[in-house]
């Protein structure tokens, strides 16, 4: 079974770059404190770190 991350936003992202704007966008995450799971691959990771600052992360397994 793969494991899924659970990722939430924390911090807004008016004021940010386009290419951070376009990763949230991408990884699901429109509202402030909505979350959403995805599974936990590499390409999710490279995103997630993108914009490490604006999200949390909790892996669930």
């Amino acid at each position: 079974m793969e494991s899924l991350l659970k990722i939430t936003l924390r911090r807004s992202g008016i004021s940010r770059p386009a290419k951070h704007k376009a990763t949230l966008k991408a990884l699901g995450l429109t509202k402030l404190h909505r979350t959403v799971e995805v599974r936990d691959n590499p390409a999710i990771r490279g995103m997630v770190r993108q914009v490490s600052h604006l999200v949390e992360v909790v892996e669930d397994e």
